[in-house]
């Protein structure tokens, strides 16, 4: 199959599952937002680590040992994925899917707003436009809710935080994934085995196909990301960037259509802000893209970096 058409395969199924994910963390009550998000940990963890052995790819926990930076950076992200993973399952589990998918939809905006308070970068007058509706777009959801849209904020600026951290880092999908989890491992199953002394664990206490749901958590995290991993390989920046978006829509999908989460229509405005930001922004972001590929390059020419996935 042609690698572009591949890509593009790829690319959907990491995003489609990701965009139906709040479909399963429903499923997984009625254990608790901290009782999924550390089962979601400890199987990851074995389900990486399987897979990894398949791939007789274990050399490179032996060089990571010996970079006390990398080691710190990890850490890091793991807290960061933690706080992301956390406020996701528990915006699903308390009814605010709606919310959830905003933060997503805001998150390239605060992606950008990374890379000007933190690598000094100098925006495009369209990508000061697309940060100036996003922020106006906060206050309209602010007045809306009666408060801050503080879920939707967290998860945005800790998921940009990771992704500006694993770009750094620059460790692979799976190998990243399980030393992230692994950071986080011990702490987990500290929880769960407090859960289990004071009698409040569900995991083996609700059904059989409730433990199967929980430890399916870990296959359910990485894979989306191995296919993420696939899809950056093979597919130009633009189509990656187009395809980010699809994730937060089904979210959305599923928190008006199928949990039937309100909409009003402040909200809606608000949501429709957010909408025209990233319309600006992604219409400046091809344009420049283009602009790139159309110019002779240069030997000092640096490649784009790939988005990080768009991810629960």
């Amino acid at each position: 199959m042609n690698p572009i058409r591949l890509g593009y395969l790829y690319g959907l199924g990491a995003y489609l599952l990701w965009g139906f994910f709040p479909l399963y963390l429903k499923l997984l009550r009625p254990a608790g937002p901290m009782e999924i998000l550390a089962h979601r940990i400890v199987w990851s963890v074995a389900f990486v680590a399987l897979l990894l052995a398949a791939m007789r790819n274990v050399g490179f926990l032996r060089a990571l040992l010996r970079r006390p930076r990398a080691l710190a950076g990890i850490a890091a992200a793991a807290a960061l994925i933690a706080v992301n993973w956390g406020t996701y399952i528990y915006g699903v589990n308390s009814d605010r899917v709606v919310e959830t998918a905003l933060g997503y939809f805001i998150n390239p905006l605060v992606s950008v707003l990374l890379g000007v308070f933190v690598l000094q970068e100098r925006l495009r007058p369209a990508q000061w436009a697309a940060l100036g509706v996003g922020a106006l777009a906060v206050a309209v959801l602010t007045v809306d809710y009666g408060r801050l849209p503080y879920l939707a904020l967290t998860l945005a600026f800790s998921f940009a935080c990771y992704g500006f951290v694993k770009k750094r880092l620059g460790l692979p999908a799976a190998e990243g994934l399980f030393v992230e989890s692994a950071v986080l491992a011990l702490p987990a199953l500290a929880y769960l085995g407090w859960l289990s002394l004071r009698g409040d664990s569900a995991f083996g206490h609700v059904s059989t196909g409730h433990t199967v749901l929980l430890v399916l958590a870990g296959a359910a995290t990485a894979i989306p990301l191995l296919l993420f991993a696939g899809a950056a390989n093979r597919l130009p920046l633009s189509g990656l960037g187009m395809l980010q978006y699809l994730a937060p829509i089904l979210q959305l999908g599923c928190g008006v259509l199928i949990f039937h989460e309100p909409m009003p229509p402040a909200r809606l405005a608000g949501f429709a802000l957010v909408w025209l930001a990233l319309i600006v922004f992604t219409a400046d972001a091809l344009r420049q893209a283009h602009q790139s590929r159309t110019r002779p390059r240069t030997p000092t020419d640096s490649q784009p970096p790939v988005p990080t996935p768009t991810a629960p």
